[in-house]
């Protein structure tokens, strides 16, 4: 840490699975927010009825029901159907795609905020520096910390001790919970969940293409810490 440091205390909780990457960033903004206990979490997820395939809308929905301040930006106000081709959205595509177009058309009744724009990395950054955290759809074949002596395998993030032979797709939708910057040097500091132990850190132009990347909509969850 330097005195040119903004960097959140936000703890850092690991996915158990290689599909629960937002809620386990969702626990970490919670933790950071206020403590929602467990039973609470579990119950705000079964009567949103989040399965396995969780959108970043599935996210907002999430922070509404718990009562936290939020907005959603993106690009696409509903599904981009031309992620049907693409191999980490087809499996769950032709399932999902009338669920999440109608949480989109259902929204601003709901209370949930959801803006069709794109969002800056001075954005971002004033964000932070307010002491408020963001949930971030990245393409982790592309996000690589200067910190970690190895990346994370692209392969879905499989439990500890698991093989993958997945060949090395051209897009993994993945999320982070972004919580720093540094003044200075500008690069990004952001709590990854297939981590438990540590803060990873990127470059301004690294984290820009990750999260602009096709197939993530840029999609990037706005918290605030007052509700």
């Amino acid at each position: 840490m330097t005195e040119d440091d903004v960097l959140l205390n936000v703890p850092i909780i690991r996915q158990l699975y290689h599909w629960d990457c937002g809620l386990a960033c969702s626990r970490m903004v919670l933790k950071y927010l206020h403590p929602v206990c467990e039973e609470e979490f579990q119950r705000a997820c079964w009567e949103l009825k989040l399965t396995e395939s969780v959108w970043t809308i599935d996210l907002a929905y999430l922070m509404c029901h718990l009562g936290i301040k939020h907005c959603f930006c993106t690009q696409t106000l509903g599904v981009d159907k031309g992620f049907r081709n693409q191999s980490f959205y087809k499996k769950h595509f032709d399932a999902e795609e009338d669920r999440v177009n109608e949480l989109f058309l259902k929204a601003e009744s709901k209370g949930v905020v959801v803006r069709k724009c794109s969002v800056s990395i001075q954005d971002v950054q004033s964000h932070l520096e307010q002491g408020h955290v963001a949930i971030v759809l990245v393409n982790a074949v592309v996000l690589t910390c200067e910190l970690c002596s190895s990346p994370v395998k692209y392969c879905c993030f499989l439990p500890v001790g698991q093989k993958c032979f997945c060949r090395k797709p051209e897009y993994q939708g993945h999320f982070v919970v972004v919580c720093g910057f540094n003044k200075t040097t500008g690069c990004i500091f952001y709590n990854n969940p297939a981590y438990s132990d540590r803060v990873c850190c990127t470059s301004i132009s690294n984290f820009e293409e990750a999260r602009r990347s096709y197939g993530t909509d840029e999609d990037i969850l706005f918290i605030y810490k007052e509700s």
